[in-house]
């Protein structure tokens, strides 16, 4: 009988770095996630439980699935992902330095100023220039210029060369 290839430490290993990666690039934006990871949690645990699965399977039936070593590499590699991340959320976020700079509490915020050249009150929040032009709105922008992507030049040149040729 052929040794098939045992893909679950593998795939577990994937949904670890999954998890690793999501909380950096997806979850970190909202608060729910932010200070609790535990959508990344329960990904890890997934991702260890597949891991596991797959480490059992080629030393309980060494003759149908290959890959011991493999499966047990990729299982401590999918333990260090999971401690690092453990450790980056739970100890290294509570050892950021304090900030000397804010506000205290009760204390009124300091005025914001916007940086660059001075500007009248309430230029920023304006909003851009709409103009109408056969029927249809559009924007400029500060200095008075159509907004949009422009075909050589002309807003309509491309459909006009295509009616020509057609």
């Amino acid at each position: 009988m052929d040794r098939r290839r045992n893909f679950l430490p593998l795939a577990g290993f994937l949904v670890c770095l999954l998890a690793f990666v999501s909380y950096f690039v997806l979850f970190y934006r909202f608060p729910v996630t932010r200070d609790v990871p535990w959508a990344n949690w329960l990904l890890f645990a997934l991702g260890l439980g597949l891991v596991v699965a797959g480490v059992r399977r080629p030393f309980r039936q060494p003759e149908r699935y290959r890959g011991r070593w493999t499966g047990a590499t990729l299982a401590l590699l999918s333990l260090l992902v999971a401690g690092f991340f453990a450790f980056v959320t739970m100890v290294g976020s509570r050892q950021l330095p304090a900030s000397a700079g804010a506000p205290k509490v009760g204390q009124k915020a300091p005025e914001l100023r916007a940086a660059g050249p001075e500007r009248p009150a309430g230029a920023a929040l304006r909003p851009p220039r709409r103009y109408c032009r056969r029927g249809r709105w559009g924007r400029r922008d500060r200095r008075g210029r159509r907004g949009g992507a422009r075909l050589l030049g002309r807003p309509h040149l491309l459909s006009r060369l295509l009616v020509t040729v057609l």
